[in-house]
């Protein structure tokens, strides 16, 4: 890893673990009004940085999807109840990941979506009688979150590089950091949630920048 981008994950991991500490330990508002949006500020500056040298279309949908996952983060720590606009904000931003991990081609049918149809069935069924007039919202999020997953897993059986591997895994972190939110959300607050929840997803987030500076591109 060379040093800018050793540079910006320090400060990235820095403010994220202000963040997780601020949600238990406080000041809460103020701390995680500038340290969760800061953590993000970085990892996009990693992938802008990465697309300098890398430029392409995936470089641009990656570096969309960022960007409305900022967005995301910024509606959801509101003190006023901005939770539909930020689950929009994160569609979106799976959308263009959805588009870079296709690279331009139709999604890839395969076997592969098995096990993320399976886990789908399972985690809207737990939710299912909580979720109220937010079932169908859910819904959607829930199938485009796991298409996401799908095509960086199919990405990654077709070109199996330390990059495409890097975007699977922060997809797969993304579902799951999407799973504890969700749960923590609609079925049962636990205190693990946040901690769980926020470490899963900076981490997929800087993951899925970092696969940017992969050097096939499908």
């Amino acid at each position: 890893m060379k040093r800018h981008q050793t540079t910006l994950t320090y400060l990235a991991a820095c403010c994220a673990l202000l963040t997780i500490r601020a949600g238990y330990l406080g000041p809460a508002a103020s701390h995680i009004y500038i340290f969760k949006p800061l953590t993000m500020v970085f990892i996009i500056l990693i992938a802008v940085q990465e697309s300098f040298n890398n430029l392409s279309r995936y470089a641009g949908f990656i570096l969309a999807g960022l960007v409305f996952s900022l967005a995301g983060d910024v509606f959801l720590m509101l003190p006023s109840d901005q939770f539909m606009a930020g689950l929009v904000s994160f569609l979106i931003a799976h959308l263009f990941y959805i588009a870079a991990f296709t690279a331009g081609k139709l999604i890839n049918l395969s076997w592969s979506v098995v096990p993320f149809l399976i886990y789908g069935v399972i985690m809207y069924a737990v939710l299912h009688p909580y979720l109220g007039a937010m079932r169908l919202p859910v819904l959607a999020y829930v199938a485009v979150i796991l298409i996401m997953g799908w095509q960086a897993c199919n990405r990654w059986n077709f070109s199996r590089n330390t990059f495409t591997l890097l975007a699977f895994l922060g997809a797969v972190l993304f579902i799951f950091s999407d799973t504890v939110l969700a749960l923590n959300k609609f079925r049962e607050h636990f205190e693990a949630a946040r901690a769980l929840n926020l470490s899963t997803y900076f981490t997929a987030q800087w993951m899925i920048a970092l696969s940017i500076k992969q050097k096939v591109h499908l």
